[in-house]
């Protein structure tokens, strides 16, 4: 995964077109999100609360996968949230999808979403706000703003109406999850794991491992099959050599 190429927008981000693994992101969560939807409605509320990613569940209880299941619940009292979740994940992530491959984009995807849980727990047992619970795909869409904000930092974009060139907006949402997470206040909203989002995402782009594309793994593999057949080929020549009679000058 280049950290220091910039690559030339390819596509709209009016009208994206839907990658692979955005369209099955999307299925999981807004399906989740109708299940959740028609089970509250039905009298079943709080169906899908052991997969919330509450800290002192993962902590004591040791109930893990909380770090993976949060990324797909979302509230279903503030459609919003899903919407602008989703919205964000269809438009950035199309792009990222498309130039990185689907298995390093849902690579990527996951580690921003389960390292920004991994931070959320930390802070909140640090802060005595174990019990509260954290629910959202924010922290991995955070994750994917950033990605895209290095990877096409001069592509114009829309905050609200304002177009703004990708890599400000980055700037302007980390510096806004930086100061609502040391500001405190109680808004409803995981802070911490939009921050936690950005640096997981940040830091994974800067690991030396990961600055070659998914594509040319493969590539790699391929020169790797073709040197060591070479090496074998010329090791049997040289005993094919061996065995022939001396020349007679």
């Amino acid at each position: 995964m280049p950290t220091n190429t910039r690559y030339r927008y390819r596509g709209s981000l009016l009208l994206p077109s839907v990658t692979p693994g955005v369209k099955w992101l999307l299925i999981a969560n807004i399906g989740i999100w109708a299940l959740d939807l028609i089970c509250g409605l039905s009298g079943y509320d709080g169906i899908f609360s052991p997969f919330r990613l509450t800290p002192l569940d993962v902590v004591r209880r040791l109930e893990i996968w909380q770090l993976v299941t949060y990324m797909f619940l979302h509230s279903v009292t503030s459609p919003m949230h899903i919407l602008f979740n989703m919205l964000a994940l269809w438009m950035f992530g199309s792009e990222i999808e498309r130039t990185w491959g689907t298995r390093e984009f849902l690579k990527f995807y996951f580690v921003c979403g389960i390292g920004a849980g991994v931070c959320v727990v930390i802070i909140a047992l640090l802060f005595g706000q174990g019990a509260i619970s954290t629910i959202g795909a924010s922290g991995a869409i955070y994750g994917l703003l950033l990605a895209f904000g290095l990877l096409f930092p001069d592509t114009t974009v829309l905050l609200i109406i304002f177009p703004i060139k990708a890599k400000y907006l980055v700037i302007i949402m980390g510096a806004l999850a930086l100061y609502f997470s040391v500001s405190g206040g109680n808004s409803g909203v995981s802070n911490v794991a939009h921050l936690g989002g950005l640096l997981v995402g940040f830091v994974y782009m800067k690991l030396p491992h990961t600055r070659m594309p998914a594509l040319n793994l493969g590539r790699r593999y391929e020169q790797w099959k073709l040197q060591r057949a070479r090496r074998k080929f010329q090791v049997y020549m040289r005993k094919q050599d061996s065995k022939r009679e001396p020349w007679v000058h």
